[in-house]
């Protein structure tokens, strides 16, 4: 088995009563937290308790020195384990790849699986930079979200992202709510793939943006590998952050696949 959080589990939020569908547990990618997805959540709750995590180093989960997939599968089979012993499982980008290695490594614990933009192969795309630019920022010096954003704007152009990432800043305490230098150490673990063996049986569902590169079809003979059920959509219009461009193509999808 592999190792779990030691202090305690993730935390997470439940939204929405039991119903006799199964819950759906969300796992969000690198920098992101269980309040980015609330509305998505509550969109998805109307038939089904959704459970939201923040991963391990993220939001107010326990912080720990390493940002494995196989760990962060165990933290998310832990969360199933006390929250209701099987569930669906939506995860998006690093989400995604713990999802799946989730699904891999405890089949029993998934029904069916949604994997949002991002496939189980390694990508040279890194996320340091981002890291760097969040790091250089004089917290103690910024008095307001706004100040924030344009010492931000030196480093990183795009407002989408910088309002992304300061979604995780907490002003009153002046400090991030990500443990950026675990996650800059672990780096390579979160843009690869772990050497994994076994087969998910269930349904799944790659969705993708319709402009997003992290999908791409040279990748389809590895994710039937894994997943020889799989099936894939793209919302067209969006990148990588599909789900907040357009969330209620994104919510009407999920839907749709979760009740076929």
């Amino acid at each position: 088995m592999r190792p779990r959080l030691k202090e305690t589990m993730l935390h997470y939020v439940l939204t929405g009563t039991k119903t006799d569908k199964p819950p759906l547990l969300i796992a969000h990618g690198l920098f992101g937290s269980a309040r980015n997805w609330r509305a998505i959540a509550k969109r998805l709750s109307e038939d089904r308790q959704v459970i939201t995590v923040d991963m391990r180093n993220h939001g107010e989960s326990p912080r720990a020195p390493t940002q494995s997939y196989p760990e962060m599968a165990e933290d998310l089979a832990a969360v199933i384990d006390k929250a209701a012993g099987r569930a669906d499982v939506l995860g998006h980008s690093m989400g995604g790849k713990a999802a799946m290695v989730l699904a891999l490594q405890h089949p029993e614990k998934v029904r069916k699986l949604i994997v949002a933009d991002i496939a189980p192969v390694a990508y040279d795309h890194s996320h340091s930079g981002l890291i760097e630019a969040m790091q250089s920022l004089d917290l103690k010096s910024l008095a307001t979200r706004s100040e924030a954003d344009k010492a931000l704007a030196e480093r990183i152009k795009e407002p989408m992202i910088r309002a992304f990432l300061l979604q995780s800043l907490d002003m009153k305490d002046k400090k991030w709510r990500i443990n950026l230098d675990a996650l800059a150490r672990e780096m390579p673990e979160i843009s690869g793939f772990p050497e994994i063996h076994g087969v998910f049986p269930g349904p799944t569902l790659f969705l993708s943006g319709g402009n997003s590169d992290y999908v791409l079809p040279q990748y389809r003979d590895q994710i039937k590998r894994f997943f020889p059920k799989a099936v894939f959509a793209r919302i067209p219009g969006t990148g990588h952050w599909l789900h907040a461009e357009k969330p209620v193509e994104f919510t009407d999808t999920v839907r749709s696949f979760l009740d076929g």
